[in-house]
């Protein structure tokens, strides 16, 4: 099974390997706060880029592991890229970019980024 999603005005659009994840993460960070991601995490290579990734502008703060990538038309963050803890490489979709997912039904897990 495959899900997909985009920006907000379509030019950069994604599909993931696999079902629409029932858990999310909603970090209190100064960044994820701002934005209100819901965020799913995937392996690196479940991640596949449909349209504008030549396109794409990559913003990176605190300790710079993990790349934001976002549309400079519309200026949304469908999905970031980095590592996780153990080294290998991830991404995290922004479920807001995912038409079919349910958000209502979503498990919110709070992650305390703020204090990491």
């Amino acid at each position: 099974m495959t899900f997909s999603g985009s920006c907000h005005c379509g030019k950069v659009t994604f599909s993931v390997s696999g079902e629409i994840p029932a858990e999310a993460m909603s970090c209190n960070c100064s960044h994820c706060r701002r934005k209100g991601f819901l965020l799913a995490f995937v392996p690196h290579e479940a991640l596949t880029i449909g349209s504008g990734a030549d396109d794409l502008v990559e913003y990176r703060f605190n300790r710079h592991v993990i790349g934001h990538q976002f549309c400079p038309t519309c200026g949304v963050e469908a999905f970031a890229r980095g590592e996780g803890p153990d080294g290998a490489k991830m991404a995290a979709i922004n479920l807001r970019c995912v038409p079919d997912a349910d958000l209502d039904a979503l498990t919110v897990k709070k992650i305390d980024g703020a204090n990491f």
